[in-house]
């Protein structure tokens, strides 16, 4: 911890953390961490919002973004502002894209820091200077092509008077240059590289938005790249790469051609089930958003479960939901009992997942359905059941009628129990709004009716005009028929409700290609 001053009693920490490049698994394990026990984030526009679900609810957001010829604060009222919140006696991470003291201004706010007698701590982050490039298939060094690389600002300090580039040197003494903050000043820089001996012919690429769904690439060379770049329209945020390695890009572009790159699938399922397809759309190339729009809560008593379950004259245990299977077990536990106090019970689970909960706690389905329904369910049961058999149903506050009623028209007695509650999610539904208005989001997944339900809630009146024409995918036949009478249009059905199904369905009907200079 470098710090000049004395810091004052009760002054807070400033963790300057590096962010990375955009995709948000780029950051380090000590970066997440810092996030997590932060008492307000300062953070960047080149930081991923994604980092921000790390940080605790109750912790304060502010952003500081900068845009060219738009910025939230100028650097001196950031400096400020991280002296200020420091000495209130909060903990703060200042937040930044790539790492801090690459182009990232960190230095100075470090010096501010250490000037107040503010603790100060420097989190690295993975820089965009090599992450992008990497990201479009291009290695900044290579054996067989270049042993050095060089990263250059494209945006020196307008106020000084001469530049600090030694273009002489710079052009020709340095295998790979890397310009950050230089798309808007391309032609210089061009010229200059033309101009101290740089081949023509050299290649070049611009990479925009690097490591994120929005990922493009523009290639050229030094002759025709102002060219390609202003035909395309090509903006900022984006790094410029001269030098050979640049032609390696058609052998090792990975990213740009993983089955969902350039998608960004809302996912709209319950955070507690949510990682599978999560991390399923992340390898697949896809970015996921994670919006759960339903949350899960214990019912407002125990009492009905319990009472159920302290019956000796049941004879099913039926389980529609992973869900209702870590309640009973919680409540077992909680009575000082355990899986053998349901010896002679037969246990039906719904699906694979259901089935695999059950596992979990040492206990074998006697059935699974054979259509991961509830309904298929019990239909499939009610050959098994004989007049007066007790079934068990512990259920959610909104679970549909069907499962019992075809249970008791088999001759069950069904008891029903609330096992837990089904409740809209609403967290991060801002991000949600704004990012269907900018027709950003290329897809939604639905595992149940509630899910589309409630989003509609969140999204509020203007949610039939946000989703229109936005392909869904939905879970099974029940979800699909919530999504058509709220006039959505589904693009695809997972009959099997599995979550590889549902990624295998957003595959085949999204999947994309390489953008390369306007392409797909």
């Amino acid at each position: 911890m470098g710090n000049e001053g004395r810091p004052a009693e009760n002054v807070g920490t400033v963790y300057l953390v590096g962010a990375g490049p955009g995709d948000p698994g780029l950051i380090t394990v000590k970066g997440a961490a810092c996030l997590r026990r932060a008492d307000v984030v300062v953070y960047d526009r080149l930081a991923s919002p994604r980092l921000l679900h790390e940080v605790r609810p109750d912790a304060q957001r502010i952003y500081v973004g900068k845009a060219e010829g738009r910025h939230t604060l100028s650097q001196k009222e950031i400096n400020a502002l991280l002296v200020r919140l420091a000495k209130e006696g909060r903990t703060v991470v200042r937040l930044k894209g790539g790492d801090p003291f690459v182009f990232g201004r960190g230095g100075e706010e470090a010096e501010v820091l250490a000037e107040h007698g503010i603790p100060f701590e420097v989190v690295p982050g993975v820089t965009s200077a090599v992450a992008v490039p990497a990201y479009a298939g291009i290695p900044v060094t290579h054996r067989d092509h270049t042993p050095s690389f060089a990263v250059v600002t494209g945006h020196e300090d307008p106020d000084k008077e001469t530049s600090w580039i030694d273009w002489g040197k710079l052009s020709t003494g340095v295998g790979t240059l890397v310009f950050l903050m230089g798309v808007g000043r391309l032609p210089r820089i061009v010229e200059q590289l033309r101009l101290h001996g740089r081949p023509g012919s050299t290649p070049v690429a611009l990479i925009r938005w690097g490591t994120r769904v929005e990922q493009r690439t523009v290639t050229g060379t030094l002759d025709t790249i102002v060219e390609e770049v202003r035909r395309r329209d090509f903006r900022s945020p984006a790094i410029i790469v001269v030098g050979d390695v640049v032609r390696l890009r058609a052998r090792l572009n990975w990213f740009e051609r993983k089955p969902l790159f350039g998608r960004r699938i809302l996912v709209t399922r319950a955070r507690e089930q949510a990682s599978d397809l999560l991390m399923r759309i992340e390898t697949l190339g896809g970015e996921p958003l994670e919006f759960p729009a339903i949350r899960f809560e214990p019912p407002e008593s125990w009492e009905a479960l319990d009472r159920a379950l302290a019956r000796d004259d049941l004879t099913w245990l039926v389980f529609t939901s992973r869900n209702a299977v870590d309640a009973v077990w919680s409540r077992l536990l909680a009575a000082g009992r355990d899986a053998r106090t349901l010896s002679g019970v037969r246990i039906a689970a719904v699906g694979p997942s259901t089935a695999a909960a059950l596992r979990d706690h040492g206990v074998l389905p006697d059935f699974t359905a054979p259509e991961y329904r509830g309904s298929a369910l019990a239909e499939a049961m009610a050959p098994m059941l004989r007049g007066g058999d007790v079934v068990l149903l512990p259920r959610s506050n909104l679970a549909s009628r069907d499962v019992p009623e075809v249970l008791a028209a088999a001759g069950a007695v069904v008891v029903e129990a609330e096992a837990y509650r089904t409740v809209p999610g609403l967290e991060g539904v801002d991000e949600v709004r704004a990012l269907l208005r900018e027709k950003r989001i290329h897809g939604v997944t639905f595992t149940s009716s509630s899910t589309v339900r409630f989003l509609f809630e969140g999204l509020g009146d203007e949610a039939g005009i946000l989703m229109k024409g936005v392909p869904v995918f939905c879970l099974g036949p029940v979800t699909e028929a919530t999504a058509r009478r709220m006039g959505l249009t589904v693009a695809g059905v997972a009959r099997r409700a599995t979550i590889d199904d549902l990624v295998d369905l957003v595959v085949r009907e999204l999947g994309g290609g390489v953008w390369e200079n306007g392409g797909e």
